[in-house]
């Protein structure tokens, strides 16, 4: 994370997987664990917003609960899927909408 000044505000920045560029930082862990860590060291605000859009179809088009554990597990594939292309982003049978 880079430290960064707009006029007297200090921002801190990253190198957004989204984006592909520095943008601004997240301003707290957005999930819990190690992947919460992973994505505030990695993901900016705009990119996390960009997760969110894409989580909401996700959820909508698959009829996921999120408070079915096995749904959840299913969402965070897809999210280290979305932010890292590692894992099972599209091998989980869901019917996931292309990126945007």
């Amino acid at each position: 994370m880079n430290t960064k000044y707009k006029g007297n505000v200090m921002t801190n920045t990253v190198n957004c997987v989204v984006l592909k560029t520095e943008a601004e930082a997240l301003d707290k862990i957005p999930h819990p664990g190690e992947l919460g860590q992973r994505i505030v060291a990695n993901v900016s605000k705009e990119g996390w917003k960009r997760w969110l859009q894409h989580a909401t179809i996700i959820i909508n088009e698959n009829g996921l609960n999120t408070s079915d554990e096995k749904h959840v597990v299913l969402l965070e594939e897809q999210m280290i899927g979305f932010f890292f292309k590692e894992g099972n982003y599209l091998s989980s049978g869901l019917r996931i909408p292309p990126q945007q």
